[in-house]
């Protein structure tokens, strides 16, 4: 069995990954640290764990082998840090952490403590996503000219954070709102399809009111190829599809509420024309997390790597200090 030690529930997705760990076959939850007292008790509750406060002893324990980290995103390079230092794997909630100075240190500390690190990227998981990048690969849209993202829901018209989750609207605790949080998704996968980042322009605002962090923002990205990137993040954006689209010299492949739609004059020498609809686009890969226990106790592969962290936490660095700044920011 895998004995893992959950690292602060402070992230709202803490129970979720302390309960995957609970009903993994070969993996168990044998501490928790914690520096809340109420989210401290509540853990232990609900896992029937007892929660420590000091961390070092938490990681330094011999009946650890790996830890969960869902610390305020603030807390990452400490924390992090601290878990490699005594060889302990790691798998960590997005964001990374907020600075890429400090995203830079901790690839360096893991490379060269050759844990197994995982950081939870699961859009990279889906069938969707999965297609997308083989369209690209396969070079069917021909030279990549711009992307389109959406991604958004009603936290702040709805006020969806309170009490535990409070510091998701604390710009020091968590780096950043609506973009640093819900953005991550499309941010990181952007990223991954469209290749290195040349320059940034950003508008991030605050427009409810309901939170003292941003909710609404546009980004506007070129890339070292050539090529155009926008994203859209939003808290205050009550209904709609969170669209998906690339286009290149070839062809369009792109999804929306409706499904994926795939077009590509490549086709058409097989006498296809026109838009298509896959229905088969493959499985799904496994979940960040039951990759990274497997990894660990098979020595299976892992999909997602710490710099694919670190590239994430560079993007949003800079999409807010081109907002900050109101200048294109390079990389």
């Amino acid at each position: 069995m895998l004995r893992i030690a959950m690292l602060s529930m402070a992230h709202v997705h803490a129970n979720g990954y302390a309960q995957a760990v609970v009903d993994h076959p070969e993996a168990e939850i044998v501490k928790i640290w914690e520096d809340d007292p109420g989210r401290g008790a509540a853990a232990t509750e609900r896992f029937g764990i007892p929660y420590e406060t000091d961390l070092e002893a938490v990681v330094s324990s011999p009946d650890v082998d790996a830890v969960v980290v869902n610390a305020f995103t603030s807390q990452h390079p400490w924390v992090i840090k601290t878990a490699v230092k005594y060889g302990k794997h790691v798998f960590t909630e997005k964001a990374l952490c907020v600075k890429t100075k400090d995203a830079d240190e901790i690839v360096e500390a893991v490379n060269k403590s050759g844990i197994k690190f995982m950081i939870s990227l699961p859009s990279r998981t889906r069938p969707e996503t999965l297609f997308m990048k083989k369209v690209l690969d396969a070079g069917w849209l021909g030279d990549i000219t711009f992307m389109r993202a959406r991604v958004a829901h009603n936290a702040a018209l709805d006020s969806w954070f309170h009490d535990g989750s409070a510091w998701f609207a604390d710009e020091a605790l968590a780096g950043g709102g609506a973009l640093f949080d819900l953005g991550c998704h499309t941010v990181d996968v952007m990223r991954w399809f469209m290749g290195k980042p040349k320059s940034v322009v950003a508008k991030i605002n605050n427009f409810s009111g309901a939170y003292p962090i941003d909710d609404n923002s546009v980004i506007v990205v070129e890339f070292e190829s050539g090529a155009l990137g926008v994203l859209d993040t939003s808290w205050v954006q009550r209904s709609g599809p969170n669209p998906m689209e690339i286009r290149g010299t070839k062809g369009y492949v792109g999804r929306d509420g409706g499904g994926l739609m795939l077009s590509s004059t490549d086709l058409q020498v097989e006498g296809i024309q026109g838009y298509i609809m896959p229905t088969r686009m493959g499985d799904a890969l496994p979940m960040p997390m039951d990759q990274w226990i497997s990894a660990i106790l098979h020595g299976t592969d892992m999909t997602i790597t710490v710099e694919d962290g670190r590239n994430l936490t560079e993007m949003l660095e800079r999409a807010y200090q081109a907002a900050r700044t109101g200048k294109e920011v390079k990389f």
